[in-house]
């Protein structure tokens, strides 16, 4: 008789079942419908296969399609198995590598036997991957011994696959997930029962690109398909519409035809500012100093190149060595001559945080308890080396600037110094139009300091936010284990955009790690030196960045404080050019970017071509209005309807609307 193990569901109930039963049998014994909607289970948290047999007392919970985050992980796991079977399936030869999950769907990395693929193959694989999920083949799984699975990799031709195996660490039991009788994949799992779980009009392959064996350029070149995957059909139309619209607001389209910017190979990585962009750029400068010089900050600058060894001891060049541009220190040899590395030379690193910089200001004189907080602000431009595959537009760059701040604080400040940078951020976003999300990121396994030093830092920030009103659901709060920085754990905001993506922009670590590696010290209230608590903080995160969200969330369409052209004064006839300098002038003299258009032109033609080019006021002018005094204002958009106004009337209303929002409030 099999031993009976207890199992304990959600509601709190508990069955007792022999060992060795399998969630979908326990599902199938609570009711048919539970049976038919159950996707994979969660056993003591762990999510697993519903197949896989229990073999002791445990908590269970039964996943399903209302189980969203987890129901897609599956689904899209299981997308990338039937598109590496469909491939093989297709072109024989063919060798398989990883295929993992993403946000938003799945890709699987090929060795193609004879030539790399391309977009034009998706349709037919799309077509196979339908068959083989119509033909509802089980997916099950198989523990295999080590040598026996590498053999089993050679044999089959599959040298990508026997080289991780044999690379996978002694002790880790080697897992296959075999569809229906024949194709199989080695996986950690779970998936789904069969591959007629999946919906098979809910997936859709995107695109085809090359990629490296285990992302190193010297390795061999593979073939990326990507794909999208979903429950159903509803969720994928969706997805492609959000697609659609993205691709519409995408910063760097808009950025050209805005004339914002551009990026080019002599400068990898580094954004170009034109005219037009740096009046935004200038805008968001201009708004952050007002903000943080409200807020108790005072703003200072640093050196882009710093000795090696400051590095070396603040830890960063143990960790980020490789996303450093390091030059040796060179001296002069001799007049005319070219310099030379002297022999003792050292190195210097362009910094790619402010962090170390600032602690060298702190220290700069005896500081007491008194002068705390300090709070250093610095629009401080960095440099990261990051691989060229990884740039994206002015989004992820190698030149950035950060809006940084480092607040320097006693122990018992910590709480009240987080809580009103949340104050600030809330309502700088706000000026924004962005709704976030909150998260606290919590220490990861590799890390600097005390677990004491650690439970304080994450308890404080627990505390703040807390006080603050937002650790709650409205404001999306949750915690992430092990995604802290390797010095301190990190409050995350994450921005939801317009067509509901998320951005993870503002942050704030509290640090107690760097002020004890770079000997930071204040004289406390009884004469001894203490360390301050480092809160490292940034709204915008950096201005490339920001701005690239905001020409995303805009469309182009900047509010008017940020718009690079405010109005445009364009004529109906020639008559009119001198009321069209007069007019700008007094726009100018109001404060506004204002451009005139005395083009021999039709008026419809200007009219189509300053909206394409989204400048938000037009001002129509002929010689009526020029002998009146007044101007037709044309707002953008479509249902803005033109109005005849007396021209000062017109002067007065862009002007207070192209307030920024902190001023206008």
């Amino acid at each position: 008789m099999s031993e009976m193990i207890r199992v304990t569901l959600p509601d709190g109930s508990v069955r007792a079942v022999a060992t060795g039963t399998t969630p979908a049998a326990i599902a199938a014994a609570i009711g048919p419908g539970l049976a038919k909607a159950a996707l994979a289970a969660r056993v003591d948290g762990e999510l697993r296969d519903l197949g896989r047999p229990l073999d002791a007392d445990t908590h269970l919970a039964l996943v399903t399609a209302r189980d969203e985050a987890d129901a897609l992980e599956l689904v899209r796991h299981d997308y990338a198995h039937v598109l590496a079977e469909a491939v093989q399936s297709l072109f024989p030869g063919t060798q398989i590598t990883f295929g993992p999950s993403t946000d938003d769907g799945f890709y699987y990395d090929f060795a193609p036997a004879e030539r790399p693929f391309t977009e034009d193959d998706l349709p037919l694989i799309e077509a196979e991957m339908r068959r083989i999920i119509g033909a509802d083949k089980p997916l099950t799984r198989e523990v295999w011994a080590r040598g026996e699975l590498i053999a089993a990799w050679q044999a089959a031709g599959e040298r990508f696959k026997a080289e991780w195996a044999a690379e996978l660490p002694e002790d880790e039991a080697l897992t296959v997930y075999r569809s229906g009788n024949d194709w199989f994949d080695m996986c950690r799992g779970p998936h789904l029962a069969s591959t007629g779980k999946l919906d098979p009009q809910a997936f859709k392959l995107t695109r085809v690109s090359g990629a490296y064996w285990r992302g190193d350029q010297n390795n061999p070149q593979l073939s990326r398909v990507y794909g999208t995957g979903w429950l159903n059909k509803k969720q994928l139309d969706a997805h492609l519409v959000r697609l659609e619209e993205a691709a519409k607001r995408d910063h760097r389209r808009i950025g050209a035809e805005m004339d914002l910017f551009h990026l080019q190979a002599e400068a990898h990585g580094s954004v170009f500012w034109h005219p037009n962009g740096y009046v935004i750029y200038r805008a968001l400068e201009d708004y952050m100093r007002r903000a943080i010089q409200g807020a108790g900050y005072q703003e200072i600058k640093t050196p882009q190149l710093m000795d090696v060894r400051q590095w070396e001891q603040s830890g960063h060049w143990g960790k980020y060595a490789e996303n450093m541009f390091a030059v040796p220190d060179i001296v002069p040899d001799g007049e005319g001559a070219a310099p030379k590395v002297a022999s003792d030379a050292g190195w210097m690193a362009m910094k790619p945080m402010n962090c170390p910089a600032h602690i060298m200001v702190f220290r700069q004189g005896i500081k007491s308890y008194r002068d705390l907080p300090l709070r250093f602000y610095e629009n401080g431009c960095c440099h990261r080396n990051e691989v060229h595959g990884a740039l994206h537009g002015i989004m992820r760059v190698r030149q950035f600037t950060q809006d940084d701040a480092h607040i320097f604080c006693r122990d018992d400040q910590v709480v009240d110094e987080v809580k009103a940078f949340c104050e600030l951020i809330d309502r700088i976003y706000g000026d924004f139009g962005f709704k976030y999300s909150v998260k606290l990121a919590l220490r990861p396994e590799k890390r600097f300091g005390s677990d004491a030093d650690w439970d304080k830092a994450e308890g404080e920030l627990r505390d703040a936010v807390v006080s603050a009103g937002l650790a709650t659901e409205a404001y999306g709060w949750a915690e992430l284990p092990g995604e802290g920085a390797f010095y301190a754990p990190k409050l995350e905001w994450h921005l939801t955009d317009a067509i509901g993506r998320t951005w993870q922009v503002g942050t704030l670590q509290a640090d107690r790690v760097l002020p004890e590696r770079l000997d930071a010290s204040y004289v406390g209230e009884d004469g001894a030196r203490h360390r301050p608590v480092m809160l490292h903080r940034a709204i915008f995160g950096t201005y490339e960045r920001f701005m690239g969200i905001l020409i995303e969330e805009y469309a182009g369409r900047f509010p008017l404080w940020l718009a690079p052209v405010q109005a445009v004064v364009a004529t109906i006839v020639s008559d009119a050019d001198d009321y069209a300098h007069a007019v700008a002038a007094k726009l100018a003299a109001a404060g506004l970017r204002v451009e005139t258009d005395l083009r021999n032109e039709k008026i419809n033609y200007k009219v189509r071509e300053h909206s394409l080019a989204k400048v938000p006021n037009l001002l129509v002018i002929g010689k009526r209005e020029a002998d009146e005094g007044t101007v037709a204002l044309r707002p953008l958009g479509a249902d803005a309807r033109q109005e005849v106004l007396p021209l000062d009337a017109v002067v007065a209303r862009l002007a207070k609307e192209a307030l920024p929002p902190d001023i206008k409030a």
